[in-house]
């Protein structure tokens, strides 16, 4: 079976990308969001000119973190706890500074890790 295409998907499970962008504009709050846009910054160019893949994964993965963590900080905190830095000052500030896409992939990544040295102990 062949795969469908972003704009399949997006007509799929939203209708229309309008649709989609104000989904993901849902999750760009304080809870979330890290102003890095075009947008953001004071630019003309906002996250309605972003590709119809791109809004999908990140809707996805905003959905996926904000139904298991909550907000960015409790992500951040449970990737500190996997990686057993919570003490470290340095590395947190450097963390914060990242988007919620690469915190849950570096998230991921960790827990992984951490269940191979479990099963292998």
């Amino acid at each position: 079976m062949a795969r469908k295409s972003p704009l399949a998907l997006v007509k799929e499970k939203f209708g229309d990308k309008e649709k989609l962008v104000e989904a993901v504009k849902a999750f760009m709050n304080d809870d979330l969001w890290v102003k890095r846009t075009a947008e953001d910054r004071g630019k003309d160019r906002g996250i309605e000119y972003v590709s119809n893949a791109k809004l999908l994964r990140l809707h996805a993965t905003f959905s996926e973190v904000k139904e298991k963590f909550g907000t960015r900080a409790k992500l951040i905190d449970a990737l500190l706890d996997l990686e057993k830095r919570t003490k470290d000052a340095g590395y947190k500030k450097r963390v914060e500074a990242y988007p919620v896409p690469r915190l849950y992939d570096a998230y991921k990544v960790a827990k992984r890790a951490a269940d191979r040295a479990s099963k292998a102990a």
